[in-house]
């Protein structure tokens, strides 16, 4: 007996555009590669020129598109002005992300405007002006953490911002949604990057994450990649305002 079969939906993003935020190195880094690695052509944003200009030149390398963007994107004029030249884009990865780690008790506002300013104000107005130049749709990915959904010992400014993208996500998915544009993100436990390099370096920090990741291991920034591909192609056409967690387990409990 004939009968039809249902075909999966495309992983693959060729023909896409996609702006990559904080994509010089670390997460966003490897967000880029997975991007043009499934077929996008990508514009990589960050503010360090010659880091920036390397990472874009390893994947020109490999035979991808990509592009460079010189901006701070706590400038949110410049931001405007920058995506408004270049266009719509299909997919938005907001990776851009700052930690003043420390006991909530001695925050000082610096510190905290400081981390709220990338993690949260930048990321906010860069999905606005991405989102206001998809016109058919697309897909906005806000790199969170599983400290968006739980507490840590001296991350209660980094929890604020994370738990803040995890509200706003909500309901930009809500507001959009109309319009064909999904709003998600991707939530990963700690990662090996720059940025956590002092927190692995701390024994007891380390035996603590450690035993919090079900999974047994620290994260890899391969281990996002995956995700970042599926969220951004067909194959997740129905996911909108939800949080994907790549955490090892750690926040099952």
């Amino acid at each position: 007996m004939d009968r039809d079969l249902p075909i999966t939906p495309s992983f693959r993003l060729d023909g896409k555009r996609a702006l990559v935020t904080g994509a010089s190195r670390g997460i966003g880094y490897a967000c880029a590669a997975a991007l043009a690695e499934a077929g996008a052509s990508v514009v990589m944003a960050a503010r360090g020129a010659e880091e920036l200009e390397s990472a874009v030149e390893a994947l020109r390398h490999r035979g991808y598109t990509a592009e460079a963007w010189l901006v701070d994107i706590t400038d949110v004029e410049a931001v405007r002005a920058g995506v408004a030249r270049r266009g719509a884009f299909d997919i938005l990865c907001n990776s851009a992300g700052t930690a003043r780690h420390g006991p909530a008790a001695e925050t000082v506002p610096e510190d905290f405007d400081a981390v709220m300013g990338v993690n949260l104000r930048a990321a906010y107005f860069v999905a606005q002006a991405v989102a206001k130049a998809m016109p058919q749709g697309g897909s906005i990915l806000q790199i969170s953490s599983q400290m968006g959904h739980v507490g840590g010992v001296d991350r209660a400014v980094y929890c604020a911002s994370k738990h803040a993208v995890e509200g706003m996500t909500k309901a930009m998915a809500i507001e959009w949604g109309r319009r064909g544009i999904r709003v998600n993100t991707i939530c990963p436990t700690f990662i090996r990057t720059e940025l956590t390099e002092g927190t692995f370096a701390d024994p007891g920090r380390r035996a603590w994450i450690e035993e919090k990741i079900k999974l047994g291991r620290v994260g890899e920034v391969e281990d996002i990649m995956g995700a970042v591909v599926f969220l951004a192609s067909d194959a997740a056409a129905m996911i909108t305002g939800t949080a994907l967690m790549v955490d090892g387990g750690w926040t099952a409990g």
